[in-house]
């Protein structure tokens, strides 16, 4: 299908309400249009704002800018300059607005008009219009972050031009970087909040049902079917990834918190477990982290730590064959907490060559003496 996006830049002040109906102005900098076949698919509007009414948008979490659908902060905002919202208008809604506009002046147009004509009107609620990103441009550069919805498309899914392997994937991703965000404070319900929340999102859009998402029991095998049944008797909040044998879930240690999958060889008659290391190594501390991990493997007996050059990615992999047996939940529970314990065992160690000084053998000897 042919996708078309139009742009046009209003440099407008421009009049919404929140859900107490308390106006908010802010300076309307694009608008953009896109559409698939000449249907409309999405609106987005990028929004200038000073940081003092950026802090109210934050503390009110308008434009659904909530805390847990967040990705990483790796700086804070300035007192100046100003900060830029890209919001994109709930999918629902898009028909009310091809009503009265075609293209992407006339809609600027129509909604700087009614922001004086109709407060009341649902198109300049805040509530209505989905965060993207918050982007502020310092002299170190660009700070900010993006927000799960910036990581699927609403008004796709809502059309059906997005499937439900692809919402998985849009949730994992959005969970690696949400895991950097929130390294010291992750909480098993706070997983479960985020996943209510998405859900209930798409409960609103489109027919998809919330098992698929949160928590998938469709029982692929008996590798896989003793994995679910695993973690759900030990009560770890996970979903499975559409279309795969991977349960994906957060857990939490004592020195932080990562994503872990689960996932079932069912010809190979294997369970695989990894632990993801919450932060990618940068690419000039990999050679010393590659020696870290290769110091702390040396003598281990359940698991391995493993490294990707490529992308600076580390896993602590556990993993179990029982070919001519079966999987039980002893044993899965084994595999697991093995696996979780290490992480968090030499997850400080790590920390310490990425953000400090420290030497492999200096970070390797303050864990195992």
């Amino acid at each position: 299908m042919m996708t078309k996006t139009e742009n046009y830049q209003p440099d407008s002040d421009l009049t919404l309400h929140d859900r107490t109906d308390s106006p908010l102005t802010v300076r309307a900098t694009n608008l953009s249009l896109t559409k698939q076949e000449d249907q409309l698919i999405e609106c987005r509007l990028t929004l200038s704002v000073n940081p003092e009414l950026y802090q109210r948008i934050d503390t009110q979490s308008l434009f659904n800018l909530k805390s847990e659908l967040r990705g990483a902060l790796k700086s804070e905002f300035l007192p100046s300059p100003d900060i830029f919202i890209e919001i994109s208008l709930k999918p629902d809604l898009l028909p009310h607005l091809v009503e009265h506009a075609a293209n992407p002046n006339e809609v600027a147009n129509y909604l700087l008009n009614i922001s004086t004509e109709k407060p009341d009107e649902p198109l300049l609620s805040t509530q209505n219009w989905l965060g993207l990103s918050v982007k502020q441009q310092q002299e170190s550069g660009e700070i900010g972050y993006t927000t799960f919805w910036n990581y699927i498309n609403p008004s796709a899914l809502a059309s059906g031009g997005i499937n439900s392997e692809e919402v998985g994937d849009a949730i994992a991703n959005f969970f690696k970087e949400w895991t950097q965000a929130n390294l010291s404070a992750m909480t098993q319900t706070g997983t479960s909040e985020i996943l209510e929340g998405i859900v209930n999102f798409f409960a609103e859009v489109a027919d998809v049902a919330v098992d698929t998402i949160a928590q998938s029991t469709t029982i692929d095998g008996q590798i896989f079917g003793e994995m679910v049944n695993f973690f759900q008797q030990d009560e770890w909040p996970f979903y499975q990834i559409e279309g795969l044998p991977v349960l994906q879930m957060i857990f939490q240690g004592d020195n932080g918190k990562w994503t872990c999958l689960a996932r079932a060889r069912e010809q190979q008659q294997q369970m695989v477990f990894y632990s993801i290391f919450p932060v990618n190594i940068p690419e000039n501390k990999r050679l010393a982290v590659a020696e870290f991990i290769t110091r702390a493997n040396y003598g281990m007996i359940i698991g391995n730590f493993e490294l990707d050059f490529s992308d600076g990615e580390i896993r602590y992999k556990t993993s179990i064959d029982v070919e001519g047996d079966r999987l039980s939940f002893g044993l899965i529970k084994r595999l697991v907490y093995a696996n979780v314990t290490m992480m968090d065992e030499y997850l400080p160690g790590i920390m310490s060559i990425i953000y400090g000084e420290a030497e492999a053998g200096e970070a390797i000897a303050k864990i195992e003496t």
